[in-house]
């Protein structure tokens, strides 16, 4: 199962912060750390603080910190709020697809196993459990990179 870029950078953005807790991160050195789009980030930021997974303040001081523990937060239920309905197949949309054998179809069921297996193996996991390794990721994440500078616009 491939995972859409806005659940990549969503659990990236997780692990950033769940790394350093107890400190504000803004969304340009995520951003610089992972050499992905502070635009598309600024999308992903919003919506983990609608789960309640950011915080996020604003201002001279602010930044981005987790709301809660990372042990609290489980993989799983990122991915399903980030992804979505699981469709790996036609026949699982609403509408049921237009597939001629969709009445008589097995595979149907055992793309269910596997997607239902997908998500049994991810929640067994918190943001704590895949950011464990602390010191590694610190030596990766917070090495003195340049923010990336947005691009301006000047009026003629």
């Amino acid at each position: 199962m491939k995972l859409t870029t806005f659940t990549d950078y969503s659990l990236r953005t997780l692990i950033y912060l769940a790394v350093q807790p107890e400190r504000r991160a803004t969304i340009a050195e995520i951003a610089s750390a992972f050499d992905i789009s502070e635009h598309h980030l600024t999308k992903v930021v919003h919506f983990l603080g609608k789960c309640g997974w950011l915080a996020n303040v604003r201002g001279k001081g602010g930044g981005l910190s987790l709301a809660i523990a990372a042990d609290a937060i489980c993989v799983g239920d990122v991915v399903r709020q980030t992804e979505g309905a699981a469709l790996p197949a036609e026949c699982f949309s609403e509408e049921g697809g237009h597939c001629s054998i969709t009445t008589v179809c097995r595979l149907r069921k055992v793309l269910g196993e596997a997607v239902q297996a997908f998500y049994d193996a991810l929640d067994r996991y918190t943001l704590a459990d895949i950011a464990r390794n602390q010191r590694a990721l610190a030596g990766i994440l917070f090495v003195d990179r340049p923010v990336r500078a947005a691009s301006v616009r000047i009026a003629s």
